[in-house]
């Protein structure tokens, strides 16, 4: 994969605000980690976890009391996207608005380059 844009992933207010609320109810200091990893229905998967340890070259990206860690090998990936929080008939979901992805399943949490 060939990365077009070196845009950092951004955080949508919605999306700043819900993960507040999950990161206040868990310990000090814990964070939301997204990262890709291969797998999933369109051949690459989103994957969402608490981590409370940072690594020296992950990239940070901060809103409000929203701390969300990428590491170095998701962000070619994710460059440019921007991460929003949906509350549809659908349910309620966080979506990545990728730029990268050529297609993408209809559950959002997979995709392809």
């Amino acid at each position: 994969m060939t990365a077009t844009t070196t845009t950092p992933v951004t955080i949508s207010e919605r999306a700043a605000r819900r993960i507040g609320e999950i990161l206040g109810k868990e310990t000090e200091g814990a964070m939301l980690r997204i990262s890709v990893e291969g797998g999933g229905c369109s051949g690459f998967q989103y994957k969402f976890d608490i981590d409370r340890a940072k690594a020296d070259d992950d990239l940070v990206i901060a809103r409000d009391r929203a701390v969300v860690l990428v590491d170095p090998a998701s962000v070619p990936f994710l460059a440019g996207s921007e991460v929003d929080f949906v509350d549809d008939l659908m349910g309620a979901s966080f979506r990545i608005n990728n730029p990268n992805a050529t297609a993408s399943c209809g559950c959002g949490t997979s995709f392809s380059v």
